[in-house]
C-alpha cells in the first residue's frame, strides 16, 4: 500500500529537482503557473500527515474510485476558486527553493506513514477513509501532475512503472463506477476515440 505511494513521492521530489528556477513562473495548469501546481501537487504529501492525525466515526467512502466520484469540489460543494487559491498558496508556500521543501514534505510524509497502521481518517468534506483507501488516490494525483508538470516545464520525465500500472488501474475504476467504463475500453483497445476533454475526473 504505503510502498507505492512512497515511490511516487520519491519520483516527484526527484523530478522538481530537475525544473529549471526560471520556468517556475511561466504557465502549469488552467489558471496556475508552475510554482502553484507543484504546489498542488505537493498537497498529495501534506494531506497524508494531516489526515493522519484526524479520526472519523464512520467510514464513508470505501474505495480510492468512490473517492473520485463523491469527494470532487461540486460534489462538496466546494468553490472552484477556493481551490484554485489553495494551489497558489501552496506554491507560494514552497519558498525559494522548492525542491527542498519537497524533500522535506516527502520525509515527513513517509516518517508519519511508517508510525500508522490502516486508520480511519477524515478526508476533505468531513467523510471517513481508510487510509489504505486513500493512499492510491495520492499516489494518481502524483503521478497525473507529475506528468503535468514535466510537460510544463519541458523536462523529460515518467513515473515509476509501478506508480504508473497503480494510477491507470484507479483511472480505469473511476471510469466503470461513473459509467465510462466502455467508452475507455474500447479506447485503449484501439476501437473508438474519447471525446475531446474527455476526463474520468
Amino acid at each position: 500500500m504505503s510502498d507505492v505511494f512512497a515511490s511516487a513521492a520519491h519520483s516527484f521530489a526527484e523530478l522538481v529537482r530537475q525544473i529549471p528556477t526560471a520556468a517556475l513562473d511561466g504557465p502549469g495548469l488552467g489558471e496556475w503557473d508552475l510554482r502553484a501546481l507543484v504546489g498542488h501537487t505537493s498537497r498529495s504529501l501534506i494531506t497524508v500527515s494531516t489526515y493522519l492525525k484526524t479520526s472519523a466515526a464512520r467510514e464513508d467512502v470505501v474505495s480510492a474510485a468512490e473517492y473520485y466520484v463523491r469527494v470532487t469540489p461540486s460534489a462538496l460543494g466546494i468553490d472552484p476558486a477556493a481551490v484554485a487559491e489553495r494551489g497558489r498558496q501552496a506554491g507560494r508556500d514552497l519558498g525559494a527553493d522548492p525542491a527542498a521543501k519537497v524533500g522535506d514534505l516527502v520525509t515527513r510524509a513517509l516518517a508519519d506513514l511508517e508510525a500508522a497502521d490502516d486508520p480511519l481518517i477524515e478526508v476533505i468534506g468531513g467523510l471517513g477513509m481508510r487510509l489504505r483507501n486513500y493512499l492510491p488516490t495520492r499516489t494518481f494525483e502524483l503521478a497525473v501532475h507529475g506528468l503535468d508538470i514535466a510537460r510544463a516545464a519541458g523536462v523529460d520525465y515518467a513515473p515509476p512503472p509501478e506508480v504508473l500500472t497503480d494510477a491507470t488501474r484507479l483511472a480505469a475504476e473511476v471510469a466503470v463506477i461513473s459509467g465510462q467504463g466502455p467508452q475507455v475500453l474500447l479506447a485503449l483497445t484501439g476501437r473508438a476515440a474519447l471525446p475531446p476533454s474527455f476526463s474520468i475526473v
